[in-house]
């Protein structure tokens, strides 16, 4: 049965293959892909720090509810997280969404927003090795690893990892996720 996934990044500075091989990933294999964003109009993706592609946003972020998909991606680059962890609605959706006990996949930079969603407590989980300190100062166990799932979470440390996540995703997406969704508190930054 199709299932939808939202697909959530800034307005620009997404690392061009970590939206499109998931996005690949997810339509190939039947399901629905809704790129979401804090503003409409165009997402600007870059490979790394040369402009690349555009992609159009399907609904803003604000307007979205965790209610209407299956399954949330968080695909990195620098500047994405960074400015998507600075909105508002972005990381109370991200919150939410990890509560609600659906698949939730971020890579590279991505899990940036899972911090900023406090959401890492207690959890382990990889990144882009920059990310590290931040993750274990939000209570999270980071460790270098290609691809690491912890409950309803899913992460992956760089493009170079994109086979082992878009399979991970596609399985999170199909049984949903390998455990019950740790608790989670505090406040949404």
């Amino acid at each position: 049965m199709p299932k939808k996934i939202a697909f959530l990044t800034a307005n620009e500075g997404v690392e061009q293959v970590e939206l499109t091989e998931p996005w690949k990933a997810v339509t190939d294999a039947g399901h629905e892909a809704v790129m979401l964003a804090p503003d409409s109009g165009t997402v600007q993706m870059f490979n790394h720090l040369d402009k690349a592609d555009t992609q159009q946003v399907d609904q803003t972020v604000g307007g979205a509810s965790v209610d209407d998909y299956d399954a949330l991606v968080l695909p990195g680059g620098v500047a994405n997280p960074d400015a998507l962890r600075q909105d508002q609605q972005a990381v109370r959706f991200i919150k939410e969404f990890v509560a609600s006990g659906k698949p939730v996949a971020a890579i590279c930079h991505a899990p940036w927003t899972l911090v900023e969603a406090d959401v890492v407590s207690g959890r382990r989980l990889t990144s882009w090795p920059s990310l590290q300190t931040d993750i274990r100062n939000a209570g999270g166990d980071w460790v270098d690893e290609a691809l690491v799932q912890d409950g309803n979470i899913t992460t992956s440390r760089k493009p170079d990892d994109l086979p082992k996540f878009c399979s991970a995703l596609l399985e999170s997406i199909e049984h949903g996720s390998a455990s019950a969704p740790t608790a989670v508190t505090g406040s949404a930054g």
